[in-house]
């Protein structure tokens, strides 16, 4: 089970932190990744962890402004989202890799959150 946090509304420029926290052992929710759904859209690729300090892998949209990290001890992986723009607008959700394929492929993702709003004004 993943529970998502720290959405809200922002202005352009700012900066938030999404938080996932995993009910699993830190050992079990690896590898994680983050997607996003904005209204109206497809459900996109953000970023992915495979290991805690292991390789992370970004969107081309958010390169250079995301950084995705892991704390086993907490159990959570986090989404730190700088200079935001109203393009990343969106609902956020985490969930873990359970089947093989591209670490972009939501659908190689399972236990999904339940999702955390983000809103982005200019």
């Amino acid at each position: 089970q993943l529970v998502e946090s720290g959405g809200r509304s922002v202005q352009a420029g700012a900066s938030l932190r999404l938080s996932c926290a995993a009910s699993e052992r830190a050992s079990n929710f690896y590898p994680l990744g983050w997607f996003r759904q904005a209204q109206g859209e497809e459900r996109m690729f953000v970023a992915a962890i495979t290991t805690r300090g292991g390789d992370a892998f970004y969107a081309d949209s958010v390169k250079g402004r995301f950084t995705i990290s892991g704390d086993d001890a907490k159990a959570t992986v986090y989404l730190q989202m700088d200079d935001l723009e109203p393009e990343d607008t969106a609902v956020y959700y985490c969930a873990i890799k359970t089947s093989s394929g591209a670490l972009t492929d939501g659908q190689t993702y399972s236990n999904w959150g339940q999702g955390t709003a983000v809103a982005v004004s200019s």
